[in-house]
Parts: structure tokens; sequence; C-alpha cells
């Protein structure tokens, strides 16, 4: 738990970081936090009631910091990811993009940061991913957080409804049930699904789309609720930092990747061909242009296990033979959701 540290969070509702009071965080800081998670897995498995118990207090907790908050971006699911993991003796101010989040770890001026990967509906957050590409960060940890979405605003009924704003991600998860249920409102793509319930509360006709607390905030009426078309739909966040850790014994590896001829038969299979030698297994695989020349990629792994494990770091070695980049983004323990 980082005490008396600052997390910032965007308007987007997507990136949040954390910076020190005066320098950097200590290392034991996200050690702590590994082997809470660490001691959340072993309670998951040893005693189910515990969890259940676990999982009403992270509740309570979340609604209790929702309403001491008073500004727009309170209702985005990122400050929810940033209090899971960190805990809840911090404070919160926005930032206004991932760059931003990057550049403050990067520049020292924070500790940690706290950025949207991919979503269960959406895929790929593909700006974190160019991020990397020039960033020397690391990452440090990971959220998967249930993200629910609500339909808010100042009208009685779904009738009155003549526009819905919210953020692009948040229009696209539900795009099923806007299409079924309002099939003639204009959408509007905003900064954030805070920003939409604003203009909900202040545009007649305007409705939004939102976290239910962002209701509350801005005094607006629940139209529907959880009209995600996914009821499982999550996002992962990662916590990048400046630093490896060390294994929590569950945890997860990502590199960034690429080969000589991404173009050529087999060269993917050749740089892959570790994992299988050495039975790690790989949980994701993404391309991404080099931006060194057209039609040429990049690739970012995920894979089971820690850098010190001795597979994967048997694995590794061998794939960093065939590789013409290789670079370990991280090693950091598995999200408990």
């Amino acid at each position: 738990m980082l005490d008396n540290r600052m997390l910032k969070w965007s308007a987007l509702g997507l990136v949040a970081m954390a910076i020190g009071a005066g320098g950097c965080a200590a290392r034991s800081d996200l050690d702590a936090v590994s082997q809470n998670e660490q001691s959340m897995r072993e309670m998951i498995a040893n005693d189910q009631q515990q969890m259940t118990a676990m999982h009403e207090q992270i509740a309570q907790l979340n609604d209790r910091i929702t309403e001491l908050q008073h500004n727009g971006a309170d209702s985005d699911s990122t400050q929810t990811a940033v209090l899971n993991h960190f805990g809840h003796s911090v404070r919160a101010l926005p930032l206004a993009s991932i760059d931003e989040v990057f550049h403050e770890v990067e520049s020292a001026s924070a500790d940690f940061g706290v950025v949207p990967i991919e979503n269960s509906t959406e895929g790929t957050v593909n700006h974190t991913l160019d991020m990397f590409l020039t960033s020397g960060l690391k990452i440090c940890g990971e959220v998967e957080l249930r993200i629910s979405h609500f339909l808010m605003g100042k009208m009685s009924g779904l009738a009155a409804v003549k526009r819905v704003c919210a953020h692009p991600q948040a229009l696209a998860q539900c795009r099923g049930w806007l299409d079924d249920q309002l099939p003639e409102a204009d959408r509007v793509g905003v900064s954030s699904n805070a920003e939409g319930a604003r203009r909900a509360r202040d545009e007649r006709g305007t409705a939004a789309i939102a976290g239910r607390a962002a209701a509350e905030i801005y005094g607006l009426t629940l139209l529907a609720n959880e009209i995600e078309d996914r009821h499982d739909n999550t996002t992962r966040f990662l916590v990048i930092g400046r630093k490896l850790f060390n294994s929590s014994g569950a945890d997860r590896t990502t590199l960034l990747v690429s080969t000589s001829g991404t173009d050529d038969a087999g060269a993917l299979f050749r740089l892959l061909e570790p994992f299988a030698q050495h039975r790690v297994n790989m949980t994701r695989i993404e391309s991404r242009p080099s931006r060194k020349r057209k039609w040429d990629y990049v690739f970012f792994i995920d894979v089971e296990g820690h850098v010190s494990d001795a597979p994967v770091a048997e694995a590794l070695t061998a794939m960093q033979m065939r590789a013409s980049l290789f670079k370990v983004l991280g090693s950091y323990p598995r999200a408990v959701l």
C-alpha cells in the first residue's frame, strides 16, 4: 500500500499514476503489493467464505471512496483499478492521456502509473502497446476489473433520449444494447464518461453511459442498468514503473520481440519455438507495426511465469539468440479478479 502517496487518473477513465511526496517509491512498496496478492491467492485457495468476505469489503471500500470524490473523473473505472491495486490510503488527481502517464513516470515525477492494456469486449488498447516501443519503463503489476455500464439522464424514460454521450470505448462496449433500445439516438463520443454525465445533467435530451456512481454525483436518474453487451466485460490495466520486481510465485512475463524479415516463411515459428521446447505457456501475442519500415512488425507476448523461473529463463535465453529485438517489459504478479 502506498500510504500518503498521490494517484492521478485520466478524465478518460483510462489512465492513472502514483506520485511520491518527494521522491521515488521504495522497492518495498511494490513488493508489499506482490505479497498482498500472493496472500489473496492463498486465502482464495484455502477458504471460499473468506474470498466472498474480501469481495464485499472491496466493494464497500470503493463505495466509500467514490462518495468522497467530487471531480468529474471519479466515476471512471481506472480509479477503482488504482484502489484495488494500491489500497485505499491514496488521493487522486486526473491526467489527460496515456502519454502523460508514461512521461511523468519516466521523468521520476511519478513512482508508478496505471494504464489500460486490453478489454475483453473491444480488445487491445494499441496506444499503450505503442508507448512501450520507445519507453524504458517496466510493467510492475496488473489489475483486472469487471466493468458495468449504466444509462442515465434527467429524463424519465428512454423515449426522451435524443443523444447518448460517453467515451468511445463505453459506446463500443454497449453497441448491441444501443442498437436494440435506442436505434435513433445519436451517439456522441466525449473525452470521458464523466464528461458525458456532465452533459446529460446540462443538456435536454442527452443521456450518458457511465458507472453507477456518476448518477449520484451528477444528480441523474438511472434509466437502464448493466447495458454492456457482455456481462463478463472486463478491462485489464498495467501498473508501470522503472524497476523489475521479485517473483511472487504466480507471475506473468511480458516481452517485446521481433526478428529480421518478419514476412519470411516460418519467422514467427522460429522465434516462438523455445517456448514449446521449454514447456513455457504463451497466453497472448499481439503484433504492431515496428515503425522502422512498412510491413515490418514487432510482437508483444505474455507468458506464464517469472524471468527468474528456470524454464522461462532458458526459453528467453534461446529466444534472445534468434531475435533482432528483445526486451523484457516486466515480470509481475498475475491479477486476482
